[in-house]
């Protein structure tokens, strides 16, 4: 695996994104997460998930500058292979908790909401969704994500302003559920998952399906329509220039 590390202790698997400083999301570290978790989930000798980062960084989100060069096919099944690494996430059926340890912007902020909790280092560090500045529509499915932690109105309100928030908003809005001093991140988030794996596994897992039945019925709904939309405006010239401004940004840094 070139993407993540993987360590397993006491039932506990701890995923560590480990992709350059900033752990965007290209198609080599979603399917290697994707087909981690699996695994893991078929795997009775695992009883539980942490996903974590490197400071500064949680994950940045989507790799603009890998997308931003992919031709028509290939960004099609990049939303594709994304849409369905998010429906597999949020239906995992085992405890998973996130570590976040730094920035969590965009798709970052969206595989930490996948998890049953939340543990954010303090610091000077953002979270939240801001696809919407980026030139990236919004799908139902993601919204219904946002939502299902911080409330329909609070959601729409952030989405469609594209707010990020630093760790004590977060907190505040219910996008986080506790924060640490970093060098206390993992095992302030051991802690919260060994509350789950102490219950019996299948009484806690059915009832975390049933608690999220509606919202993985939105994530795996058929987004064809909203995925063409999507891809419309990837292509339009004003996403397209919104997208060359970030990227001769994050170049210059």
């Amino acid at each position: 695996m070139n993407t993540i590390k993987v360590s397993v202790k006491d039932r506990l698997a701890t995923i560590t994104l480990d992709r350059g400083k900033s752990n965007a999301l290209n198609r080599e570290l979603i399917t290697e997460l994707d087909d981690m978790l699996k695994n893991i989930a078929a795997d009775d000798n695992i009883g539980g998930v942490i996903l974590t980062g490197t400071a500064p960084f949680f994950s940045a989100g989507l790799d603009l500058v890998e997308l931003y060069n992919y031709n028509e096919e290939e960004a099609k099944s990049f939303f594709e292979l994304f849409f369905g690494f998010t429906t597999n996430i949020v239906a995992f059926k085992k405890p998973m908790v996130a570590a976040i340890s730094g920035h969590s912007p965009a798709g970052g902020c969206v595989i930490a909401l996948a998890c049953d909790a939340r543990v954010m280092a303090e610091g000077s560090y953002i979270i939240g969704l801001n696809e919407v500045p980026v030139g990236i529509i919004v799908p139902n499915s993601i919204f219904q994500l946002y939502a299902f932690w911080i409330g329909k109105a609070e959601a729409s309100r952030s989405l469609l302003t594209g707010k990020l928030y630093n760790p004590e908003e977060a907190l505040q809005v219910g996008l986080v559920d506790e924060l640490v001093k970093g060098e206390s991140l993992l095992t302030a988030a051991q802690r919260k998952i060994k509350k789950y794996m102490e219950l019996e596994s299948n009484t806690w897992s059915q009832s975390k399906l049933n608690i999220r039945e509606d919202l993985i019925a939105a994530m795996s709904a058929d987004q064809s329509s909203t995925l063409e939309k999507m891809l419309a405006q990837w292509w339009s010239p004003t996403t397209r220039h919104i997208l060359k401004t970030i990227i001769a940004s994050l170049q210059r840094r």
